[in-house]
């Protein structure tokens, strides 16, 4: 016989259904792991950092400037940056505090 006949005539080998979703369960395990969680954590340390804000504070923006918290008002921040110079902006454009106020 031919090696051609002896392939025709083997029928396929059966994949039961769990072991083709196996892969994709895997892979949607590892993404939450690795992506979706710790997105999750940061996300949260962000939220409360933001909800402890006080007046005094030094912080960094989202864009990168620098300046001590002068008064928070719901969900609008008032920025110091020198004596004269006071900006508003969303206390969600803050990004990190650097120094806590000293009480």
């Amino acid at each position: 016989m031919s090696p051609m006949i002896l392939a025709q005539a083997t029928p396929p080998p059966q994949v039961s259904p769990l072991g083709a979703l196996l892969p994709l369960i895997l892979i949607f395990f590892v993404f939450y792991f690795l992506l979706i969680l710790p997105q999750q954590k940061k996300q949260k340390q962000h939220k409360k950092m933001l909800e402890e804000l006080k007046e005094g504070d030094k912080v960094i923006t989202v864009g990168g400037l620098i300046g001590e918290i002068e008064k928070i008002k719901d969900a609008v921040v008032t920025l110091k940056f020198k004596e004269n110079t006071k900006i508003e902006i969303l206390k969600n454009a803050i990004s990190q505090v650097i120094e806590k106020k000293k009480e």
